[in-house]
């Protein structure tokens, strides 16, 4: 299978030289001490600057997100800061001032490090101590909207991956009819579940709030990073990727979770039907997001079991197995009782 090349939002002329300065054009001086972190979407590295201190510079993907975008982005960054909550907001650099800055066709962003670990999520302590602070985080999210940030709060994301797949004929000719109606059917099934919400709130929300981007520190509990993927969108959506196991053991952590939420926010226990379509719409995204970004040799490396017949056979099956967990169910200690899929799988994504 040819899958479609997008080298022309390629990262392969961002050298270590390159980085460094454009770093030095905004008058930060790096020691030689350079360490790329993980990030698939944007370039990302660690940098120790000469006067002691420790950055992360982000270079954001060409052509993904437009600068008022990722300024609005960096804006909900410095109210969550503001707030005194754990989250690094960019540092305003150059002349004039800004978190974004322009350099020889590329963007960048640079903040503190963030040091810590991956949470412990067994521990029912950890659980509640990040359910307080994304309660205090949704607690901002609502003072305002975004006014350019997407929104997910209907099928629409996964609708645009389902044409964008089909249009460059990126799945497998024998295995499209059933991918392309187990996928038809999930859109159905998730705009559904977003139209029996009436009156849904919608709020600023981190957006990709799984482990990976929590940063945990014994002291000081959670840090929050990544707001690449801010969206307007239900509470839900920041609180489901921390849920992982059967579902008594999601039942557990949600009540965890929601304990610390509720003693800041309030919750609407209608959008935990929003779970599994939530979820749902993630696999579809995911396999979009692969397959707009297999020109850029990274992805490729990491992810080569991408675009084989037996990829998107396997995605027939899972995307069946969620038909039946997004089928309406009572609600056991506030969550379904059917578990979804694997969410290790689709960690990594975009929101465009």
């Amino acid at each position: 299978m040819t899958l479609p090349s997008l080298s022309d939002t390629s990262f392969r002329d961002l050298t270590p030289e390159f980085m460094l300065d454009a770093l030095e054009s905004v008058g930060l001086y790096g020691d030689g001490r350079l360490l790329q972190l993980n990030s698939y979407e944007n370039r990302v590295l660690q940098v120790h600057l000469d006067d002691g201190r420790i950055a992360v510079a982000k270079f954001y993907r060409p052509g993904r997100w437009s600068d008022a975008q990722i300024l609005e982005e960096h804006e909900f960054a410095r109210e969550l800061q503001a707030a005194e909550i754990p989250v690094a907001a960019p540092w305003a650099l150059g002349e004039p001032a800004s978190s974004l800055v322009h350099y020889r066709g590329q963007r960048f962003a640079v903040t503190p490090r963030q040091g810590g670990r991956a949470p412990e999520l067994e521990d029912p302590e950890v659980l509640t101590w990040i359910g307080r602070y994304l309660g205090r985080i949704h607690a901002v999210g609502r003072s305002r909207p975004f006014a350019h940030r997407q929104t997910w709060a209907s099928a629409l994301p996964g609708q645009q991956a389902l044409d964008w797949l089909l249009a460059h004929e990126s799945v497998p000719l024998e295995i499209r009819p059933g991918w392309e109606d187990a996928v038809r059917r999930c859109l159905d099934a998730i705009q559904r579940a977003f139209d029996e919400i009436p009156e849904l709130g919608l709020l600023r929300l981190h957006g990709d709030c799984h482990p990976g981007n929590i940063l945990w520190t014994p002291d000081r509990g959670p840090h929050f990073v990544d707001l690449d993927d801010a969206v307007t969108g239900p509470a839900v959506q920041d609180l489901w990727m921390l849920l992982s196991g059967d579902a008594e053991s999601m039942r557990r952590q949600l009540a965890c979770v929601l304990e610390g939420y509720e003693s800041m926010a309030e919750f609407d226990h209608r959008e935990l039907r929003l779970i599994e379509p939530l979820r749902t719409l993630r696999m579809i995204h995911h396999s979009a997001w692969l397959a707009r970004r297999w020109g850029d040799p990274a992805f490729p490396a990491a992810f080569p079991w991408f675009g084989s017949s037996n990829y998107w056979s396997d995605q027939v099956v899972k995307l069946r197995e969620q038909l039946e967990a997004m089928q309406p169910q009572p609600l056991a200690g506030g969550l379904p009782m059917q578990g979804g899929a694997d969410e290790e799988e689709y960690r990594f994504w975009d929101a465009e």
